[in-house]
């Protein structure tokens, strides 16, 4: 298994980060006229029904765009630019503003939007004429409005006084990313995963078609619609979003099998982990650290609260984390402070986390963490997602629905004292390697330290007792604890606060490796 590389993620952070926030400029297209592209009657139901029987045919890709499209150098294609005056809606009193990405280079096959006013579905069309082509753009084949777009980008009214600001862009597969005000684009969200970290290679399945429901003039949510299809899969996905300081979006999907789904990713996310206190060691980089996200954080159907930083193993790892309906999980991203990462332009520290609330019983399954060696920070390294523990039969209908929020930290309560950064490094004196955990201030810390019970375990090697010392710099507590692999090449460690024989902290996690 080899980095993730693959039209969605292959420039993440150097097309969609750049393009989406600021290289492709944001951008009003002509409300399209019903007579001119065709309209029909539109609802949920209708979507569902078109995967339903997409389904039941065998899968078609859909066609390529033309050559010279495909042969777009990377910034010949950042220079095809989509103006503000143009958006969808621009120059209306609705809530909402979309700007499109044309196709072409990582993005050869385009995807279909429509706009939806009473009901009513009309095609936006493609329009070469609706973008500003710079100097480094060459002639390109006007072809008819049959080509499509590549993704949208959302915009509405989050206090800028002149213009619409952005916050949500889908582009590439089933990717798509938001953020809350004022934060930077990180991660991505994905519609499905599908055999990720497998030997025979993952399948990622295509938004195909997209749908707009046009919103009132004081509406505060957008809703989007789209369909999906792959070789193995298709389904009608509904996404409820209410951009703020956080982003909040229900998503409602409904899956068809076209054959059994025995690796399939549930609520998939995306993200970049390089290094940072844990590995600092193999990379010579002037920042102290460079991730979008530093942990995957988890609330089982328990009630137990884990963390388990990210890693960027020399060898692909995967871990699963068994449960029953589990009540969330999400990547997140807990070193706030510029210092933690000394980059004054991709501003790391400033990128959201995203956490997914599962709706309804979503039974047996693992929560599954894949990690992907990496040497550079343009690529996609770490993926989690909800591996049910039963494959998805061919031939039936699968609904879920889940929640999911763009944020800073997750939005769970009550909650216990969570960690804030974890080092590890060689010992000093003696054998072996030391772990340093610091855990946030709490009232429960009030008593010190030794009103605490520290816990630290490993199926594989001995752990030494911890120590566990006030850290004037935060203001909570400190537990380091040592441990020597030996000839292993991977270790499970766990550790936990107790007080009163009660959990007083955040479960540590974490898998070492050679």
């Amino acid at each position: 298994m080899s980095r993730l590389t693959n039209s969605a993620t292959v420039t993440r952070r150097a097309l969609l980060g750049g393009a989406a926030a600021s290289a492709l400029i944001p951008g009003l297209l002509p409300l399209p006229s019903r007579a001119a592209t065709g309209s029909a009657e539109f609802s949920r139901d209708a979507v569902i029904d078109m995967a339903r029987d997409l389904a039941t045919r065998d899968y078609t890709p859909r066609d390529m765009v033309p050559e010279d499209w495909q042969n777009l150098t990377y910034d010949q294609y950042r220079d095809i630019r989509f103006p503000r005056k143009n958006a969808l809606w621009a120059g209306t009193d609705r809530s909402y503003e979309v700007d499109f990405f044309a196709p072409g280079l990582y993005f050869p096959r385009a995807t279909k939007v429509y706009s939806v006013e009473n009901n009513v579905a009309a095609a936006v069309p493609f329009t070469l004429d609706n973008f500003n082509k710079g100097k480094l753009v060459p002639d390109l084949i006007k072809t008819a409005e049959t080509l499509g777009y590549s993704g949208l980008r959302l915009r509405t009214n989050l206090g800028h006084p002149e213009y619409k600001t952005e916050f949500c862009v889908f582009q590439g597969a089933s990717y798509f990313r938001a953020i809350g005000i004022g934060q930077t684009y990180g991660l991505s969200g994905r519609g499905l995963a599908l055999r990720t970290g497998a030997p025979e290679g993952e399948e990622f399945p295509d938004f195909v078609k997209f749908w707009l429901e046009a919103p009132g003039s004081d509406q505060k949510n957008m809703v989007v619609h789209a369909l999906m299809d792959s070789p193995s899969v298709t389904g009608a996905y509904r996404f409820d979003i209410t951009p703020g300081a956080d982003c909040v979006m229900e998503v409602e999907a409904t899956l068809f099998p076209r054959v059994e789904l025995d690796n399939v990713g549930l609520g998939p996310l995306t993200s970049m982990f390089l290094f940072d206190q844990t590995n600092r060691n193999r990379f010579d980089d002037f920042r102290p650290a460079v991730h979008d996200n530093d942990g995957l954080m988890m609330w089982n159907g328990n009630g137990e609260v884990i963390w388990r930083p990210l890693a960027n193993p020399t060898q692909l790892q995967i871990s699963s984390f068994v449960d029953t309906n589990p009540r969330g999980f999400g990547l997140m991203q807990r070193a706030r402070e510029l210092e933690d990462f000394a980059d004054l332009e991709a501003l790391y520290h400033n990128r959201p986390g995203l956490w997914v609330e599962p709706k309804g019983d979503w039974g047996k399954g693992t929560v599954t963490l894949v990690e992907i060696p990496t040497d550079e920070e343009i690529y996609d390294n770490i993926v989690a997602y909800w591996r049910p523990a039963e494959p998805m039969p061919a031939g039936q209908q699968v609904d879920l629905s889940y929640k999911l929020t763009w944020s800073a930290d997750a939005p769970i309560e009550p909650r216990l004292p969570k960690v804030i950064n974890t080092s590890m490094g060689r010992r000093l004196f003696g054998p072996g390697r030391l772990v340093v955990i610091d855990f946030e201030d709490s009232p429960l810390f009030d008593d010190g330290p030794e009103a605490l019970t520290v816990h630290t375990y490993s199926p594989h090697v001995e752990t030494s007792e911890g120590v566990l010392q006030r850290n004037p710099a935060t203001g909570g507590l400190r537990l380091a604890f040592n441990f020597d692999p030996g000839e292993r090449r991977h270790i499970e460690l766990r550790a936990q606060l107790l007080k009163d024989g009660q959990m007083a902290s955040e479960v540590w996690l974490y898998r070492w490796t050679v």
